[in-house]
Formats: C-alpha cells, structure tokens, sequence
C-alpha cells in the first residue's frame, strides 16, 4: 500500500471536516468504485457517528487492492520483452491494483492441452490457437467473454477473425491478436520469384549438392493438410460440421496427393524439419524454400536480410491437374481462465492486451501482424512485406481451420503419423491405401 503525502493528507482532512458540516453523511463508495473516481470535487461525505456530533476525521490511505495474475505467453512474446512491457503499461494504467505477474512460456500450440491438466492450475490469461476452442469450452476451461470485451472483438475486427473465436454456442470466448497461417519464405540467391510459384519450379531448380531446395515440414499435420484441402478433399464435408460425410483422403485424388508428399519426402533434395535446423540452413544458404509462420520472420530475415523472399504457397501437380496449396487459416488470440482468482483483472488484462495500441506494439516487436483493423491500417504495417503476404494467403491460399470439438479430437492425434511413417519407410507407395483407409477411419463420428 502507498501512503498519501503529507501535503495531500492535510488538504484531504480540510475537505472532509468542511464536509461534514455541509451534510449529513452520504452512502460510501463501493471499493471498485473509490479507487476509480475518488476526486476533491466528487468524494462523498462519511456519514456522522452520532446526533449532530462531528468526529474528528483522520486521514486515510489510498489502498491499491492486491492482486496476482499468472499469465501464460509464448516464449517469443516474453523473450523480445513485450509480455513485461505490457504488463508495466497496465499496472500504470490501473493503480487501484497492486498486481504481482508471474509470466511463463507456453506455447500457443499446446495451451489447450496444459489447461486440461488442471484448469485451476492453469494461467489466469493464456495464449491459443484458435483451434483449440470448442474443446476449452466443452470442458469448461476457458471464460465467456461480454462487456467491453466481447465489443472490442465484435467492433475492431473483421467477420471472419469473429469467426475463429466464436465457439459452436455462438458466444465469443477470447480476443484474436494475430492471423495464424503460415506461407512461403525463400532465398533469392537460390530460387527465383516464378520458381517458388509451383513446387515442381521449386525442386526442379538446380543447385548444389549440399544445398535442399525444400523442407517438408508436416507440423504435426498442421502444415501436411495443405496438401489434401488443396487437391479439393475434405473433412467432414465443405463447412467441416457434416460428421456423416467424415473424410475423402482415401478416394483416388487423395491416393495421388499421399504418393506425391511420399515422393517429395523422400527426394535427397528436400530436407525433413525435424531432422534440420531451418534457422541454420538459412543462415548457409542451403535451403531454396520452406513454409512458416511470421512469429520466425524475424529469425530469418536476420539470417538472410535482403535475400529473404516472401510468396504464398505455391501450386503442386500430383495427378496431372494444378492444385493450388491451401493452408489452415486461423487466429491467435487471448483466453481468461474462469477460475481465475480476480476475473475482473483478468479479463481487463486480456482486453488490454487485444487492444489497438498492444496489437501494433506486439507487431513492431516480434512481427505478428495485427487482426485489429485499425491497427492493421497503420503505415508501418501497410509498409510490411509480412503483412502483404498474410493477406494474400489469406484470400489466396488458405482454408478455414475447422474448430470442431470432433475434428480436433480425432484430426490432430491421428494425422501426425502419416509424415513421420513415410519419414521412417513405414508408410509408402505399396500400402499407401491401407494407410489412408485406416486414416480415415480413426475420423469416424459416431
């Protein structure tokens, strides 16, 4: 608790003893209340002890209530010092509460399945993938949003970002700060602009032996399903809810997709994410073009500086048709835990950390381009080449990541198998079928 000055004491004990012979007492504030208007011209008077006694009035204490926040961040958020940036700026913002943060990394990636373990253990305001939603709500793990909340989201942003944070119930549950897809980073001393349009320019192009001209990176299916949707196969139907038409992969176009990703994965000229680091064959100008996120642009532009090119997916050619590439189009956003000691602190945080003026600061620190449309209009993020291409993804060469609680229970755990089995030899040309069969099966609703 902060003292009052001497000063400000004694001019507060001359309000109040004029007061007290101006009426005769007036209802208290409540305590959220006090703290966000007590002004000289508008406190109210304390009530009289006793008949037309006045007792002397003592000065009081500005007390900020005590508060504790546990957020939990993706590490590339907390490294650049924007979560503790953040976290200074609000508590300036808000002296009425004394708040003690505890920031921790996790990644956006598996904050739904680190809530699960104990959702009273969980942070209070956390960071996801959009994705993950309809299962935070179904098992109770993530909060409604209302009030100034839900009208940031509903008012700053456009339909389809409302969408990625709108669960099956039709209510909003968290705020977006960043497009969640990812597309085409290239090295220009390798491979051309026209190059990069197809992948078959892309591994066609000559260059030397140690040098990859791809990385195959599936992303525990998130990146491998661009493949299948861009070939025109789908899950559960074209809005990915007709559970009765479950999954198509199996069919002949999908045969011919799953002999192509076979075939590229195993060309000596692609390299496999999980056995590289992208970060370092970057840096040696030995890898022609891979797909990521803007959350790495930074990494690499590092590496490479004006060598670094940026495209949307290319178009690939499995069964003698041109297929453009569809990549899983999502948001990032911001969740309040419902067991959340201060829900009040939590949710303001959050909103906060939503907000126009957070969303442009987070993209002018770790490049993460904002869903805010205000934001997105500012100069230094028209100016951007990573928000350029994000928006050409985003019409170009993406589909919507479905957010069923069925397709995420069934997609994620089952999917990750079929790249690192045709990685290992398990899954090739001559059980290609078997595989799929078995794949879609494991995506059977009942």
């Amino acid at each position: 608790m902060k003292k009052i000055t001497k000063l400000m004491a004694l001019l507060m004990i001359t309000i109040m003893v004029i007061g007290s012979f101006a009426a005769c007492g007036g209802k208290e504030d409540t305590p959220a209340d006090s703290t966000a208007n007590e002004t000289q011209n508008n406190k109210e008077e304390k009530k009289e002890e006793s008949k037309g006694e006045t007792k002397e009035e003592t000065p009081e204490e500005v007390v900020a209530e005590p508060v504790t926040l546990k957020i939990w961040a993706p590490e590339n958020q907390i490294q650049t010092g924007t979560m503790d940036s953040m976290a200074k700026s609000f508590q300036e913002l808000h002296p009425e509460w004394d708040i003690t943060f505890t920031i921790e990394a996790v990644g956006e990636d598996v904050t739904k399945d680190e809530i699960l373990k104990d959702v009273s253990a969980a942070g209070d305001v956390f960071f996801f993938a959009n994705d993950q939603l309809n299962e935070l709500v179904n098992a109770g793990a993530i909060a409604k949003l209302g009030g100034s909340a839900e009208e940031l989201v509903k008012t700053t942003m456009a339909d389809t970002v409302v969408d990625t944070v709108t669960a099956s119930d039709g209510s909003i549950y968290a705020i977006p700060f960043t497009h969640n897809t990812f597309f085409m980073f290239y090295d220009k001393t390798i491979l051309s602009e026209e190059d990069v349009k197809t992948m078959e320019g892309i591994m066609a192009k000559s260059t030397a032996d140690n040098v990859y001209n791809f990385c195959f990176d599936s992303a525990g299916g998130w990146k491998l399903g661009a493949w299948y949707y861009g070939a025109g196969l789908t899950i559960y139907g074209e809005n990915a809810t007709d559970y009765a038409a479950g999954c198509n992969w199996n069919n002949p176009t999908g045969i011919a997709v799953t002999n192509y990703i076979i075939d590229l994965i195993n060309n000596p000229k692609t390299a496999y994410a999980d056995d590289v680091s992208l970060s370092e064959l970057a840096a040696d100008h030995r890898i022609g073009a891979w797909w990521d996120g803007s959350w790495n642009y930074q990494s690499y532009k590092d590496a490479l500086g004006d060598d670094l090119g940026l495209a949307v997916l290319p178009t690939f050619n499995p069964d003698g048709n041109d297929y453009q590439l569809k990549g899983f189009y999502g948001s990032k956003a911001i969740g309040v835990n419902p067991q959340a000691a201060f829900p009040q602190v939590a949710v303001a945080f959050a909103t906060y950390l939503g907000g126009e003026e957070m969303q442009l600061q987070r993209f002018i620190e770790t490049a993460q381009v904002p869903t805010n449309l205000n934001a997105a209009e500012a100069p230094e993020v028209k100016a951007d080449e990573v928000a350029t291409v994000i928006v050409n993804e985003a019409s170009i060469a993406s589909i919507m990541q479905p957010t069923s609680a069925e397709f995420g229970s069934r997609y994620w755990s089952n999917v990750g198998a079929v790249a690192t089995e045709i990685r290992s030899g398990d899954f090739n040309k001559s059980n290609a079928q078997e595989k799929m069969d078995a794949f879609v099966a494991t995506l059977v609703v009942e």
